[in-house]
């Protein structure tokens, strides 16, 4: 065999080398000439508006798309519960839906029937209930937009009836009819209402009492000028709302007509509104005026005004401010981490029977860090016998959530030394949970009974047990030692089950002890409900629920007919402390109406829950209706109406804090 000459491999191994050099330096040549440009980067994100329908759930129902969207609820409930030393039973049916035609607006319902052995003593079993059919945003030529109600509902006011600064003129229950006309372009509205007066009843069934009387109303508002704004609202009742010494609201006996006109001015900055109301109320003639300003100047926002209100001035069945005169002024600042307001009345009794002195107050509240603030609050009362109410608070943000620390001091001639500690955490738990709990102590002096010191352990929440079984409710445990103690549980517990599709059964358990007026509210202006020392009660409900929801939404220019949904949930609650933060110690607001995107409304429950099921994904509006909001609470315009967002196939949940004068 004949070798290869010596030095041809060195040769051959060089020539290799120089074309694999030369191919690695002509491929990305090559790539540069044949591949096309890179594109500018595009936003792969899709609106959730837009997305495809998801496949059902294994435990849902088929979904049925012929059709509007409209829902039905239906839902039978037993009941048995004590009162002091009474027992009586509850049975009956309450249905509620929703239903939107294509032209004549959305429809509304909310109806419960009941029989109870409660409603008249030993005259036996009778029945009562309620039910209400909203129809609302019922286009019209003109620009008109129509709501209409009928069956048990509140009189509708003017928005400048609505919008008080310092006092509040509320509307009267009636089972009757109702109409309100809105031309939003010329900022016109107009309303009319009438039916029987009555209050409502019922312990785990909302229902309405009747009384002998009629309730009539009427308004108008209208655009007048520049910034200016008028309304006119005429209101007959007959009958006034009393306290019964059982706990129980019922109607009395007396007449009484009122009309109230107002004319407000806006700008960007700064407003005016003045009010006159007169009323004739079983003969007696009385009249009053006030005027509300503001200003904002700056980082400052001021709030001033006078009024004079006669003895005996009524509107309708409800108790209102009377017998006062003087003005008031407050001041508020907030920028950057501080946050405070400062104000004064003078307020004169014109018959010289009622107040007669001067209201002051301060709070200030400093953001320390982004997870840390603290301040305090002061209300000092001059009168024939001074008074004062400090509160110290710190809350903080962090991995155990939101922690609140407050400490309350009330002292006064003739009111006694009183005093609490406590602690609210609100707890970061996972999607379908929520907990919340509050620890107190303290001690509340009564001037004619003595002092009593109190400890109480509070817990609100809800917790999914598996993916059909969750529980929701508060609890509150109370320990009293002294003349005015109170001992025992309060519970609102409620266990739901879904034991199929569109069917659930609920067994929830409630307990009272009854409650006591907070001595540290000083406003001598502020209208308490009346206190009453309730006796004990308890009860048990099971319910047997069906839910069904039809249709699909109506394709509009610009959009798609919505397919991908979410749930709305929430709560109504009266906000003690006045963090916008639902604490385990603070009460529910119950049988109020909120009303979602001005379509479908429903009443809050006895936890002061509310649910819109199967909503569409995107953003939405809540409006609450603060008709039945116990006095002196009120919402303030952010929590009356706000924007929430809803994702596919999850709960947005919404708090809403109902807040008092301080």
């Amino acid at each position: 065999m004949r070798l290869p000459p010596p030095g041809s491999h060195r040769l051959v191994l060089r020539r290799l080398a120089w074309c694999v050099a030369g191919a690695l330096v002509a491929a990305p040549v090559a790539a540069s000439e044949t591949a096309p440009p890179a594109g500018a980067y595009r936003d792969r994100i899709i609106a959730p508006q837009a997305l495809a329908p998801l496949p059902p759930d294994e435990d849902e129902a088929p979904a049925d798309d012929d059709g509007p969207p409209r829902a039905l609820r239906v839902e039978l409930q037993l009941a048995r519960s004590e009162r002091g030393e009474r027992s009586y039973d509850e049975h009956g049916l309450s249905a509620g839906g929703f239903w939107e035609t294509a032209d004549h607006g959305s429809l509304s319902l909310d109806a419960n029937l009941f029989r109870s052995d409660r409603l008249h003593g030993d005259e036996g079993r009778d029945w009562g209930g309620l039910a209400t059919l909203w129809q609302r945003n019922l286009y019209l030529d003109g620009g008109w937009r129509v709501d209409n109600g009928l069956g048990v509902l509140n009189t509708p006011a003017p928005e400048l009836q609505r919008n008080q600064y310092r006092f509040f003129l509320p509307t009267a229950p009636l089972a009757g009819a109702s109409t309100q006309w809105r031309q939003d372009a010329d900022g016109t509205s107009a309303y009319a209402a009438f039916g029987r007066a009555g209050v409502y009843d019922g312990r785990r069934m909302a229902g309405f009492d009747p009384g002998d009387g009629r309730v009539a109303a009427a308004g108008v508002q209208w655009r007048s000028g520049a910034g200016w704004n008028q309304s006119l609202a005429l209101l007959g009742s007959g009958g006034r709302i009393v306290a019964d010494g059982r706990g129980d609201l019922d109607f009395a006996s007396g007449d009484s007509q009122a009309a109230h006109w107002a004319a407000g001015w806006r700008s960007e900055r700064d407003s005016v509104q003045f009010n006159l109301l007169g009323s004739r109320n079983d003969g007696r003639d009385a009249a009053g005026g006030w005027i509300d300003a503001s200003a904002r100047r700056g980082r400052y926002r001021h709030h001033y005004g006078v009024f004079s209100l006669d003895p005996g001035l009524a509107w309708g069945a409800l108790p209102i401010n009377q017998d006062v005169r003087g003005g008031y002024y407050r001041l508020g600042y907030q920028y950057g981490r501080w946050q405070w307001n400062a104000g004064v009345d003078d307020i004169r009794s014109i018959s010289g029977d009622g107040f007669d002195g001067q209201y002051a107050t301060a709070y200030a509240r400093y953001q320390a860090s982004s997870r840390l603030g603290y301040g305090a609050s002061l209300s000092l009362r001059h009168a024939d016998g001074d008074a004062h109410a400090l509160q110290l608070f710190a809350d903080r943000s962090g991995e155990w959530g939101q922690t609140r620390l407050q400490f309350d001091h009330a002292d006064g001639d003739g009111l006694g030394r009183s005093w609490q500690a406590s602690i609210d955490q609100a707890l970061p738990l996972r999607a379908g949970r929520r907990l919340s709990v509050s620890l107190g102590y303290g001690e509340i002096a009564d001037a004619d009974a003595g002092s009593t010191r109190t400890a109480t352990l509070a817990f609100y929440g809800g917790l999914a047990l598996g993916s059909r079984v969750s529980l929701d409710g508060n609890a509150r445990w109370t320990y009293g030692d002294g003349a005015s103690a109170l001992r025992g549980t309060d519970l609102n517990l409620g266990l739901d089950w879904r034991i199929a599709p569109r069917w659930s059964l609920n067994l929830a358990v409630y307990q009272s002890r009854g409650r006591q007026r907070s001595p540290f509210a000083l406003d001598p202006l502020a209208i308490e409900s009346p206190f009453l020392a309730l006796p004990r009660e308890r009860s048990a409900l099971l319910s047997l629920r069906y839910d069904r929801q039809r249709g699909r939404s109506q394709a509009v220019l610009g959009g798609a007919p919505g397919a991908a949904t979410g749930h709305v949930a929430g709560s109504l609650f009266l906000d003690d402390n006045d963090d916008g933060v639902r604490a385990a110690s603070e009460q529910a607001a119950a049988n109020v109406t909120v009303v979602l995107d001005g379509r479908y409304a429903v009443r809050t429950d006895s936890n002061g829950e509310f649910a819109f099921p199967r909503v569409s994904v995107g953003e939405h509006t809540l409006e609450v209706v603060a008709d039945n909001l116990p006095l002196p609470w009120s919402l303030r315009e952010s929590s009356a109406r706000r924007r929430i967002e809803v994702s596919v196939r999850r709960t947005a949940r919404v708090d809403i804090p109902a807040a008092r004068p301080r």
